[in-house]
């Protein structure tokens, strides 16, 4: 059950005020972006709901369930770890998890561990859902510091995604999902090369 207090924790933990960082990360966005393969909302849109469908969106929500149901959270992380399709996918789930942590004085995890750990005893669905709102909101900011892309626009692509995020956060995957977002992990893995750059990953 998730109380009226433990949603404001969540909208907390998962808003952009939340010292995680995650404004220094386009998650591998910003390669597609330099390379011109995204360059309006639509493809921002799209971009975005790949991620969130088929790629680190259904891993993350796995994780985030498996965590909050009592599955050990090394185990888990270390799995997180050789999933990610690029050595800063790995670094961005692993600092920004840090971050989280140590703001709440908790032991130091990828951030859906730490995520999940924090908010055992809640609604896993609505966990997930906030986390992956936070997911969306954070490339569509990345977007909107890089592309001529405007807030209202921001806005309206996250408002385009909120049918994929709470489908997402609905379903249960009882083995780890498959990754089938590939184009946005081998921007993931270009973003190490890619000069000049604004964002970590």
């Amino acid at each position: 059950m998730t109380t009226t207090t433990d949603l404001l924790r969540l909208a907390q933990w998962t808003g952009a005020g939340f010292p995680t960082s995650a404004y220094a990360y386009s998650h591998g966005l910003e390669t597609a972006m330099a390379e011109g393969r995204v360059t309006d909302a639509a493809g921002v849109e799209a971009w975005t709901r790949d991620v969130l469908t088929r790629g680190t969106g259904p891993l993350d929500a796995w994780a985030i369930r498996g965590v909050m149901g009592g599955a050990d959270p090394s185990t888990t992380g270390a799995f997180l770890q050789a999933r990610a399709g690029a050595p800063e996918r790995w670094a961005e789930a692993r600092d920004m998890g840090t971050a989280f942590a140590a703001t709440l004085g908790a032991e130091a995890h990828p951030l859906p561990v730490a995520l999940g750990l924090a908010a055992r005893g809640m609604d896993p669905e609505t966990v997930v859902a906030l986390h992956l709102q936070s997911l969306a909101a954070q490339i569509v900011q990345a977007a909107a510091r890089f592309l001529p892309l405007g807030q209202s626009e921001a806005q309206a692509i996250l408002a385009a995604l909120h049918d994929a995020i709470a489908a997402e956060a609905a379903r249960r995957h009882d083995e780890p999902p498959g990754q089938g977002a590939w184009l946005a992990e081998m921007d993931a893995l270009a973003h190490e090369g890619l000069q000049p750059r604004i964002f970590r990953t």
